[in-house]
């Protein structure tokens, strides 16, 4: 059965009609904590647009620890980055708006299926519990920064470690983690879209590609067209089966904060920001950093790296650190190499592991914590929130 919270009489009977005739309705969201005493297997609750957004997210914050079977969908008129931002962050399963009744119905039957498969896993869940992989989302508002160079390297350096790692591209459009690891994308995320709210370990096993790297990839489409096809609602579902088969999620991102970044914002254990020695790259770190404070991602889990950092370019680190108010976490030089390894197809970390560049992408896996340190540059006491907390005063 579902529940639906809308004080609207006629968007109530319009979307019980489209959920069809198992639902009940109250009027506010006073009343859906009573209900769900009383009617204690419901696990779907659809909050329609003119119920109170801030008394709903503090429901849905509420019940990831009092209630987590029980998910919620919210419909707005408006969907914006911050509403989307706030719901992800409070635990909202899907934003979809109400005018689009069939994409109710989809959202609807997908967190059905999550609290489904929730409640098999707390049944079957052994006393160990199941592997967690560090997920690291790797991100500039610029193009040209070497996103994609350093989210393929950080992972062969977790590889060389002797862990697990897989990484996503949700450049959607213009993915290049085939190319900088010369593998065919026979199989694409594509691929996992019909698995969309029945995702399990075997369904996206048979998506992923497995490269000469010890790297495995969940690989952008093929054609730039496909990335439409491609619902936000998939990251997080994709993600939460790869943390349970990997020790390390590495997520490579597009230059631009859409919903699917978000999700992988939201996702992230390590958010990596990305610059070069450029002032239209520094502007971006800087506004991605306020966008990010003002959605309120924790500081504490973000690092800034700059790339290139050796360029003879008129700007230095230290204007890096007088734009965004405190140093970068990890400089990588600057190498006519990287580039002559991404042309033949392969990665410097692999190609020349005592090279500056490889040894700072073992140190930056160092400084995340999914490594052990480089012994000549040990990460502060601490580790990274030590760094960001001084970073962030």
């Amino acid at each position: 059965m579902t529940l639906i919270v809308e004080p609207d009489p006629e968007v109530a009977t319009t979307l019980a009609f489209a959920l069809g005739e198992d639902v009940r309705r109250v009027d506010t969201l006073a009343g859906v904590q009573h209900d769900l005493d009383a009617h204690p297997g419901e696990v779907l609750v659809v909050v329609g647009p003119d119920a109170d957004l801030g008394q709903a997210l503090q429901l849905a914050w509420a019940w990831q620890i009092e209630r987590p079977l029980v998910g919620m969908v919210l419909l707005r008129r408006r969907i914006d980055v911050q509403v989307l931002g706030e719901a992800l962050r409070a635990g909202v399963r899907e934003v979809v708006g109400p005018d689009d009744l069939a994409g109710v119905v989809e959202a609807a039957r997908r967190s059905l299926e999550v609290s489904r498969r929730r409640r098999g896993a707390g049944a079957d869940r052994d006393g160990d519990g199941p592997r967690q992989a560090h997920v690291i989302t790797v991100f500039s508002a610029k193009g040209g920064c070497g996103k994609t160079t350093v989210s393929t390297n950080l992972a062969a350096a977790v590889a060389l470690s002797g862990r697990s790692v897989c990484v996503l591209d949700l450049d959607l459009e213009f993915g290049d983690v085939a190319i900088a690891m010369q593998v065919a994308p026979e199989r694409t995320i594509i691929d996992a879209l019909p698995m969309a709210g029945t995702m399990d370990e075997h369904g996206v096993r048979s998506v992923v590609t497995t490269t000469d790297h010890g790297i495995d990839a969940v690989l952008a489409p093929v054609h730039p067209g496909d990335a439409s096809k491609v619902p936000a609602a998939i990251v997080p579902e994709l993600v939460g089966v790869l943390r349970g088969l990997y020790d390390v999620v590495v997520i490579d991102t597009p230059p631009a904060i859409n919903e699917h970044v978000l999700a992988a914002f939201d996702l992230a254990d390590t958010t990596v920001l990305l610059a070069t020695l450029d002032v239209p790259a520094l502007k971006n770190l800087k506004v991605s950093i306020d966008t990010l404070d003002m959605l309120g991602f924790p500081r504490e889990s973000r690092v800034v790296v700059l790339n290139r950092a050796d360029a003879r370019v008129g700007l230095t680190s230290a204007d890096v650190e007088s734009t965004i108010g405190f140093p970068p976490g990890l400089q990588i030089p600057s190498s006519g190499d990287v580039p002559n390894a991404i042309n033949h197809g392969r990665l410097i970390v692999h190609d020349q592991p005592e090279h500056d560049v490889s040894r700072a992408f073992r140190r930056l896996a160092g400084l995340i914590g999914v490594t052990s340190a480089e012994p000549d540059e040990a990460p502060r006491p601490g580790g990274l929130r030590s760094l960001l907390k001084r970073g962030s005063r």
